[in-house]
């Protein structure tokens, strides 16, 4: 993939009390340029648990492309099911959004699922969601391809 289509992706996941903070980061870490920094902030649930949110912002080219070089390794008809939701997953301000499985990334796998979060902005110009629309479906079908 040569061109990006991206300004920039963010990554982010949230580490309860119950988890090992160094496997929830190394389950970020799968989507992630080596030795990536990530960043930390704390918050409080709602019983007064402390939640650690762990996020990172990519937003060089070569990045980008090698969380999309991740992403292809998504299982076999996953793209379509993306691209058959893909009005659900742009919004009105160019975002791209998807949701992965924090367990299976801890493996080293890329699964859709709960967990981790990937917003990315989307190159679009005009800034509007239809030509939005068509830059995340081009990128969908090339991971398609490439899968």
């Amino acid at each position: 993939m040569s061109s990006v289509p991206f300004h920039y992706v963010d990554l982010r996941t949230f580490c309860y009390v119950t988890e090992a903070e160094q496997r929830v980061e190394d389950a970020l870490r799968t989507f992630l340029p080596p030795e990536f920094e990530i960043d930390r902030a704390e918050s409080e649930g709602h019983h007064g648990d402390r939640i650690l949110v762990l996020s990172a912002r990519v937003e060089n080219a070569d990045g980008i492309r090698h969380v999309l070089e991740r992403l292809e390794t998504l299982p076999a008809g996953e793209f379509d099911r993306l691209l058959a939701e893909l009005d659900d997953r742009v919004t009105e301000n160019t975002e791209f959004f998807l949701t992965l499985s924090k367990q299976a990334a801890f493996r080293g796998e890329v699964r859709r699922g709960d967990g981790i979060t990937l917003r990315a902005k989307v190159e679009a110009y005009p800034a509007k969601k239809e030509h939005a629309l068509d830059s995340v479906e081009t990128v969908l079908e090339e991971l398609t391809e490439r899968a």
